[in-house]
């Protein structure tokens, strides 16, 4: 048995004999083929025999790595291993080159520029892994290790239990940390990017925990707003209808979060007993639904605000970065369906200032931008060959006279329900009903359905854009 196998290109041989080295020199068990086969070996059977013996693969990546075609083979081999029975694959980058495809899921390991005293540190921790002990440093999904030596005040949440899931940008990261211990250290469980190891599939890792969170906590700044991983975390929150605690740290509101209590953190302070007592709230409230079903306690969210006198005036919602419908235009590219239809309701609640709302009225949609319409609609046809978007919507359903009866009609046309007397479910069981005609976009927000009126709030607003439709014929 091997703690791990290491494939590289033979232009790296020599770098990666010396990471062996410094691996075994920690007690890991090591496959390096220069060391590790004998003369007489049949090659392609022990490699063979080696990588299923191993549990992690190392793949070395430097300039050189995708263009030799045995290691091309080898990174197959380990990325195949990696899917079918779990081998932990932990890219080592040792030279400027671009990640593979499969690779650049994983959470990656930066030795470039290192060496002495920061490769041996590095090696090091690189092996605690491999044993299977913890990172001393956590890594980033993006690659990079956060600065984070000093140890937890509690070992990260347990894969199974749900936590309080802490999104943040780079930028943010001390305060987030900081803000994670806080959590850790008054008994709540909590997760964060800190708590990623290497080899992780990082996509994958924080899908889930998004999906079980008991909230999310998210940092607002202008660096989270312009953070593409930020907003897609939101996104994937919102579709599983989680509950959301946004912490303002800097600038203005994300327009994501707008309709969301927040808290305001922007003098650097951690939220104080009072701040976190919804957490709490929502904690002990799912301990108690897991032990009993009917000691369910109503939902923390939203907490009325302080008195006008005890706070500071509330700052402005910051509008989308970069113009939207780009971002808009990747999610659909990437068949992330459910984030492009929540973006979508938001950047029409955006373009008549109805974000804080979380709705529209029936005026509010004769104030919709025609370019802004046809953009999206462009956009949802376009990526669907035209099974989505509103012009789809229109050839199937549209409102009569714009009465609040309308919407039924429209709701079964779209195939949001199939029959009149069916209940809607809330989002995430909603969408996983989408047929192949019209569905998308549905304009709901999930947000908005811890309300005993969501329903109606939804009404109006499929009723305020349809409406607007009709006048553009």
């Amino acid at each position: 048995m091997y703690d791990v196998f290491i494939s590289y290109a033979a232009a790296d041989g020599d770098w990666t004999g010396l990471l062996a080295e410094r691996l075994k020199a920690h007690g890991v068990r090591v496959f390096f083929d220069r060391c590790s086969l004998r003369p007489g070996d049949i090659v392609v059977h022990e490699l063979e025999e080696a990588i299923r013996a191993s549990t992690h693969g190392i793949q070395v990546v430097g300039p050189r790595t995708m263009t030799e075609p045995w290691a091309r083979q080898e990174y197959a081999a380990l990325v195949q291993a990696s899917a079918g029975r779990g081998l932990r694959l932990i890219p080592v980058l040792c030279g400027d080159a671009d990640l593979p495809a499969f690779a650049g899921t994983r959470v990656w390991v930066d030795f470039r520029e290192l060496s002495g005293p920061a490769f041996d540190a590095k090696a090091a921790e690189l092996a605690a892994v491999l044993r299977g002990g913890e990172q001393t440093r956590k890594a980033g999904a993006d690659g990079e290790a956060l600065d984070l030596a000093r140890p937890r005040t509690r070992p990260p949440t347990g894969s199974a239990q749900p936590a309080f899931v802490v999104c943040y940008a780079r930028a943010d990261a001390a305060y987030g940390e900081r803000l994670v211990d806080q959590l850790s250290g008054s008994g709540l469980p909590v997760w964060s990017l800190g708590h990623l190891k290497w080899g992780d599939d990082y996509l994958w890792t924080i899908r889930q925990r998004l999906r079980h969170a008991l909230a999310v906590v998210v940092l607002m700044s202008p660096e989270a707003e312009e953070s593409e991983d930020v907003t897609r975390e939101i996104l994937e929150g919102q579709r599983h209808s989680r509950e959301f605690f946004p912490v303002l740290l800097r600038g203005e509101r994300n327009y994501l979060l707008a309709s969301s209590w927040y808290h305001d953190a922007r003098n650097g302070e951690l939220p104080g007993p009072e701040a976190l007592r919804p957490l709490r709230r929502l904690h002990d409230s799912h301990r108690s639904e897991r032990g009993s079903p009917a000691a369910r306690t109503p939902p923390p969210f939203p907490l009325p605000l302080p008195p006008p006198a005890a706070r500071p005036p509330a700052p402005a919602v910051r509008s989308p970065a970069r113009g939207s419908l780009t971002t808009l235009e990747a999610l659909l590219a990437e068949h992330e369906t459910e984030h492009a239809d929540l973006l979508t309701t938001t950047l029409l609640l955006e373009a008549v200032g109805r974000l804080e709302a979380g709705w529209l009225r029936r005026s509010d949609g004769r104030r919709l931008p025609e370019s802004l319409i046809s953009g999206i609609d462009s956009l949802w046809s376009r990526f669907s060959g035209g099974t989505y978007g509103f012009g789809a919507q229109v050839r199937r359903a549209r409102p009569n006279g714009g009465r609040h009866s309308d919407f039924m009609p429209l709701s079964v046309g779209y195939g949001w329900r199939s029959s009149p007397h069916e209940a809607v479910p809330e989002y995430q069981r909603f969408t996983g009903t989408a047929g192949n005609h019209a569905f998308f976009p549905t304009l709901r927000n999930p947000q908005s359905e811890r309300y005993r009126d969501w329903y109606d709030q939804w009404t109006e607003t499929v009723l305020a854009v349809h409406l607007r439709l009709r006048e553009r014929g």
